[in-house]
């Protein structure tokens, strides 16, 4: 089995020693991802829900990477630090995922920065044609 890795760039991905991907295989792993900063501000967008657009499409530019896609997520984690921010995200998900929906998982946790509101990791199986 082959192992690719896939960074983004990010600053913390040398800091820390992780990589924003990892493709073993048919499985394409993406770490858990929270929202870019705004360029005109250097701070995430306010409020869950557009921290979730912000961190899929971060998510979707390494699946891309990988030759991967949404429709090829079977797994997804949500990890917020109040629950109840959570259903503001849900129009979000349900149009990223649409009509693939994978297993899902919501924990309600700390995270890295309390500026952030969701991190999410998903896991996509995408067989060699």
């Amino acid at each position: 089995m082959t192992i690719r890795r896939i960074s983004s760039g990010g600053a913390f991905e040398p800091k820390v020693g992780y990589c924003r991907a990892v493709v073993a295989g048919d499985w394409v792993h993406v770490a858990g991802t929270v929202a870019a900063p705004l360029p005109e501000t250097g701070e995430p967008p306010e409020g869950a829900a557009a921290q979730c657009k912000s961190a899929l499409a971060i998510i979707e530019r390494a699946l891309n990477e990988a030759g991967a896609g949404f429709s090829d997520v079977v797994r997804v984690t949500y990890m917020l630090p109040a629950a109840d921010e959570f259903e503001a995200c849900w129009p979000v998900l349900s149009a990223t995922f649409g009509d693939n929906p994978p297993a899902a998982t919501m924990i309600e946790c700390g995270l890295i920065d309390p500026k952030y509101r969701i991190e999410i990791e998903v896991t996509a199986y995408k067989p060699a044609r």
